[in-house]
């Protein structure tokens, strides 16, 4: 994980925002990058951007399946180099 990038704004430009903290699950397998978006967004103030970079295909739909559960904000997938997928959740609180 690293630490605050730059602040999100509001929620169309967080889409497309960078994210503030990047949770690296690459080769994690299920339930593991939940787990660790989890704990990102446990530890982050509300309006916090957290990036998940996940390799396990189940994370496409945990990922928002988890944002709904806590109602978190599922910003949606974003484009990468094609090595993994990347997920974007707004913390609510």
């Amino acid at each position: 994980m690293t630490g605050p990038q730059r602040p999100a704004g509001d929620q169309d430009a967080a889409a497309g925002a960078e994210p503030q903290v990047v949770v690296d699950a690459r080769g994690l397998r299920c339930p593991l990058p939940v787990i660790e978006l989890a704990r990102a967004a446990q530890g982050s103030p509300a309006g916090t951007v957290v990036e998940v970079w996940a390799t396990d295909p189940a994370a496409r739909a945990d990922i928002p399946a988890w944002c709904r559960m806590r109602g978190q904000d599922y910003l949606g997938e974003v484009a990468t180099d094609g090595e993994h997928a990347a997920y974007r959740v707004r913390t609510v609180g």
